[in-house]
């Protein structure tokens, strides 16, 4: 099923917050209106990228340098005082995450070619604003780790906003937090009554406009805890104007949900326009299929890593996604990786990933939380039509290693042409060197991978018996 929210402490707010939302074109009170999707003869059936399964590893409540609970907790402990969990010892833990475990964290990650969604929060607890001033560090500090970011973590991870502070609210007029310093003036119970969609997108863009100050580039937002909890559907709507306004964003996604049980973990397309022109309007809802089992947001608490997978990767979270054919999406908050310097959640990420990497190596493949967004719109919103013996593909969107499996047995070569440039399929003898330009006879059926174009493309298909 869908968690209400991402996080323990704020399964009891959502018994606080009630009441009428305002509608919405195309849909009801507080829904999000259906997707519009194209109809499809039943030719071939799309399936995940070079037919593995997508892996991901989500990570919030980072940023550069700041060691969020240790700023976070006075904060959260104001807003709610009753909840025991917010009354720790934070002053004992350490106020950074040093530039040197943020190296040694990516490198290993690259090396084993593990991918993402990063966040970066524009200004961390009101410490500072990371496109101006971290006060209690030096701007030679922040730029070093800014550039950091940029050319170590941007490349395999998507970086995403948690909005401004993740902590208290913003005022987008004066820069300044609200007076409230209560539940209501806290980013993750925000909002506590009716909001529009063009106020919500200010407050998204006032964070992502932070991090294009830091050249960062954003196809997307996290939200932190539960935020927007009462206008899920205006937050929806939200994210795609604001990621879009700001970043110019074909495919904007955002990340707010959990998958728990048997529910799926495929992405969702929301509010879609114009799925059959040249720029269709859309949101995409990526979840993760995880809890965080490694150290929590608050980097104290127990390290539960086997619920992720056992040392052999025959049992556990994960390997129960990658079994159902994913998306495979793995969740932690970044102090949970240093651990409050003991490093022990980095330590047993690394037997997570080995385990996995040893089983499943041939069955999976690591994507960004935007590639993965890329390829479910364009999964579901590219019309195939059979004409003979050739398919003819209409894509709105472009997507990298878009794989089909067509019913039947090949008679002959596969050739893909787009506007009137005919490109040569090439046959494999293995299914795990499935990649893009190349096919794979399978008992009943023809895999088929390739780089998908933006607009018109026929793939030529000659099959036994026609």
């Amino acid at each position: 099923m869908w968690k209400e929210t991402r996080r323990e402490f704020l399964r009891a707010g959502t018994a606080l917050v009630t009441g009428a939302l305002g509608l919405l074109p195309g849909g009801s009170a507080g829904q999000i209106p259906p997707a519009q999707r194209p109809r499809r003869d039943g030719a071939a059936e799309v399936v995940n990228p070079r037919n593995r399964v997508p892996l991901s590893f989500f990570i919030d409540d980072s940023t550069c340098l700041v060691n969020t609970p240790h700023f976070f907790m006075p904060q959260l402990a104001e807003a709610w005082p009753d909840r025991e969990a917010y009354h720790k010892p934070w002053k004992s833990w350490p106020r950074e995450i040093p530039d040197a475990f943020l190296r040694e964290f990516g490198e290993w990650c690259g090396e084993h070619g593990v991918k993402g969604k990063f966040t970066v929060i524009p200004c961390p607890g009101c410490v500072g604003w990371l496109d101006r001033e971290l006060p209690g560090w030096s701007r030679q500090e922040l730029r070093a780790s800014l550039k950091l970011v940029r050319e170590l973590i941007a490349p395999r991870w998507d970086i995403t906003p948690e909005m401004i502070t993740h902590t208290r609210v913003i005022d987008t007029r004066t820069g300044r937090p609200l007076a409230d310093t209560g539940a209501a003036g806290m980013e993750n119970s925000y909002p506590q009554n009716k909001q529009g969609v063009d106020e919500l997108a200010d407050y998204l863009a006032y964070a992502l406009r932070i991090l294009k100050n830091c050249d960062l580039e954003c196809a997307g937002i996290t939200t932190p805890g539960g935020f927007g909890n009462m206008v899920k559907a205006e937050l929806s709507l939200a994210v795609q104007q604001a990621v879009g306004d700001v970043f110019r964003a074909e495919v904007p996604y955002y990340f707010k949900y959990v998958v728990e049980g048997d529910g799926s973990t495929q992405p969702k397309l929301e509010h879609v326009q114009g799925a059959d022109g040249d720029h269709p309007k859309l949101t995409v809802n990526v979840p993760a299929g995880t809890g965080d089992w490694f150290g929590n947001w608050d980097g104290d608490s127990p390290c539960e890593a086997q619920r992720y997978t056992n040392q052999d990767a025959t049992a556990g979270r994960m390997v129960e996604l990658i079994e159902r054919g994913g998306p495979a999406v793995m969740l932690c908050h970044w102090p949970g990786m240093y651990t409050n310097g003991t490093r022990r959640g980095f330590a047993e990420l690394k037997k997570v990933i080995t385990a996995l990497e040893a089983r499943f190596r041939d069955r999976t493949l690591w994507m960004k939380s935007s590639e993965i967004a890329r390829y479910w719109a364009a999964k579901e919103l590219t019309r195939i039509e059979r004409n003979g013996n050739a398919l003819t593909l209409r894509a709105p969107l472009a997507s990298p290693r878009f794989t089909l499996r067509i019913p039947g047995t090949a008679a002959g070569d596969l050739k893909l042409v787009c506007k009137g440039a005919p490109v040569m399929l090439r046959e494999i003898p293995h299914a795990r060197d499935l990649a893009p330009g190349t096919w794979f006879q399978e008992k009943g059926g023809v895999l088929a991978c390739f780089d998908l174009p933006k607009g018109q493309v026929t793939l030529s298909l000659p099959l036994r018996g026609e």
